[in-house]
């Protein structure tokens, strides 16, 4: 069998791969840095968003599996989903629960999509990365192909990945080893959310590679475990006190203000000001 990753470096990526290759997998991963070849891991130095790369790799290659962890716009993703899903025996396309709309009830694969149900036509004019996805998972629904799979993780975190509301590590992280304040949202503070560890997720893409069962079918893969924003503060707030000798301060600010401090405004209007549960 063989695997191709598209991109397949990060917090689910990584994780994927020693499955796949610790199941006796070859698996081949394209990558913009060069990286060393594992055991039944080779590396393909290159820009997979590039489609002339793409076409010349993939020319007289087939695959077995074909996993996309690549974001794209929506008339990029159009032009090579022909390519790509000739080109594989299953092609596993990562998408996000971040499409869905609120609910007050547990998300599940048959939720309302933010594309279907949003009413916000400048929102709607945008392909913000919740849409792109939604209308990408869409082009899938309407290729005449069938042998795609549509993976929805939500918010991951790894060793070397941990997330808060909208701010990546880099820059939360950095403002409290170097004794600043963390800013965070007051209305956001208050929401539940879902974090799943990567290697979870990754063991849910695993079982469904080379099931023809999943073909055409959409899969959620998060914990059932929910927390609000709140709680999560505080535990990396503990931590932190624990290995810096302090407790990080932190400041909450209202929604008007805190969108003026970080350029991420659908992703808060429309999906961390949402309580997110599964």
């Amino acid at each position: 069998m063989k695997v191709l990753l598209l991109g397949g470096t990060g917090a689910i990526g990584k994780e994927l791969v020693h499955l796949l290759s610790a199941s006796g997998i070859e698996t081949i991963v394209t990558s913009r840095k060069i990286r060393e070849d594992e055991r039944l891991v080779r590396y393909i130095q290159g820009n997979a968003q590039d489609v002339k790369f793409l076409q010349e790799f993939l020319a007289g290659n087939q695959w077995d599996a074909i996993v996309d962890f690549m974001v794209y716009t929506t008339p990029s993703f159009n032009e090579r989903v022909n390519l790509l899903l000739s080109s594989t025996s299953q092609y596993v396309f990562i998408s996000s629960a971040r499409v869905y709309a609120d609910s007050d009830q547990p998300i599940t694969e048959n939720s309302f999509r933010l594309l279907d149900v949003c009413e916000d036509q400048r929102f709607l004019s945008t392909d913000e990365y919740s849409l792109a996805k939604a209308r990408q998972e869409d082009i899938l629904g309407n290729s005449g192909s069938h042998n795609w799979t549509i993976i929805r993780p939500y918010i991951t975190y790894s060793e070397k990945r941990l997330q808060l509301g909208v701010f990546e590590k880099e820059e939360w992280l950095y403002r409290a080893l170097h004794g600043r304040t963390i800013v965070f949202s007051k209305d956001i503070y208050t929401k539940k959310t879902t974090m799943t560890y990567g290697l979870d997720v990754a063991k849910g893409i695993f079982a469904i590679i080379g099931n023809s069962k999943s073909f055409g079918e959409t899969f959620n893969i998060t914990t059932k475990n929910s927390y609000t924003w709140k709680y999560i503060v505080s535990n990396y707030l503990e931590v932190l006190e624990k290995h810096l000798g302090y407790r990080p301060k932190v400041m909450l600010q209202d929604l008007d203000k805190f969108l003026m401090c970080k350029s991420a405004k659908y992703q808060i209007l429309y999906d961390r000001l949402y309580n997110r549960q599964f």
